[in-house]
């Protein structure tokens, strides 16, 4: 699984660098996951920019990500969400769990206007 993650402050970049998030790394994304969505962040950003399809296990990993935050009050915030992804997530009922941004600039623009405030794109 090829990723990258970056920090800035107490904000947490992880960009997957796959252009599926499927059962074949939905596991080491996980791992991942687990390791940087510690409650000292503010929020994680989830640039899925490359990502081109996602299914159910895709989809247990942005799961995982917003239980492991949401108890402090830290938002996941998705980046570069294509199409047949973002459907994947509202026909699952799962779109109003995330804030949607176009790039990881539009998301810490947002963030810092308003100290991690609302989506741009909802």
């Amino acid at each position: 699984m090829k990723f990258l993650i970056e920090q800035d402050d107490n904000v947490v970049i992880f960009t997957l660098k796959e252009t599926r998030l499927d059962s074949l790394v939905a596991p080491d994304v996980k791992a991942e996951l687990l390791i940087v969505c510690q409650p000292n962040i503010e929020a994680l950003v989830l640039d899925l920019s490359k990502v081109e399809y996602a299914d159910s296990t895709g989809l247990s990993c942005l799961l995982l990500a917003h239980r492991q935050l949401k108890d402090h009050d830290a938002p996941v915030v998705l980046v570069g969400v294509r199409e047949p992804v973002r459907n994947l997530l509202r026909i699952s009922q799962m779109e109003w769990l995330f804030e949607f941004y176009e790039t990881i600039e539009q998301a810490f623009a947002d963030m810092q206007a308003d100290g991690g405030g609302e989506s741009a794109a909802a």
